[in-house]
């Protein structure tokens, strides 16, 4: 067994497909490592002693301005980015917007754009999270 510094610990994360009735994905291009520039889901780092599903739903109101509810857990991602000495752990969760609701870009220091985008119609680079996140939707229909 290798010890391993506080930095090196896995850390723990959280993402969110949010998906509309037209089957629109909202993806959000992100503004801070890692994958800066990438396109993503909704999410980030679950805080102590907070419930992974309550740090979904949060960081999709902070981020987003929307108020989701969870449908279900869609697949776990694990994320290593060696340069950064980063592993993360990231539940990837499909949930639910009520009605018409709007998104907001709400952290333009951390979130460059937010955008809506079909199935066949992704942008690129995608985030791993957000890679595997939709091929799990996909193959669950």
């Amino acid at each position: 067994m290798t010890s391993t510094t506080p930095q090196q610990q896995p850390r723990l994360g959280c993402g969110a497909v949010i998906q509309r009735a037209d089957g629109a994905v909202l993806l959000v291009k992100r503004g801070r490592q890692p994958e800066q520039g990438h396109w993503g889901l909704p999410g980030g780092k679950v805080d102590f002693m907070e419930k992974v599903e309550d740090a979904v739903m949060r960081e999709v109101l902070e981020e987003t301005g929307l108020q989701v509810s969870i449908e279900r857990l869609l697949c776990v991602v694990d994320h290593f980015e060696p340069t950064l000495q980063q592993h993360w752990v990231a539940p990837v969760y499909l949930v639910r917007v009520p009605g018409t609701a709007q998104a907001m870009r709400l952290e333009p220091e951390a979130i460059l754009a937010l955008e809506w985008f079909h199935p066949g119609a992704m942008p690129t680079p995608l985030t791993r999270s957000a890679t595997e996140g939709l091929a799990r939707l996909s193959m669950q229909g």
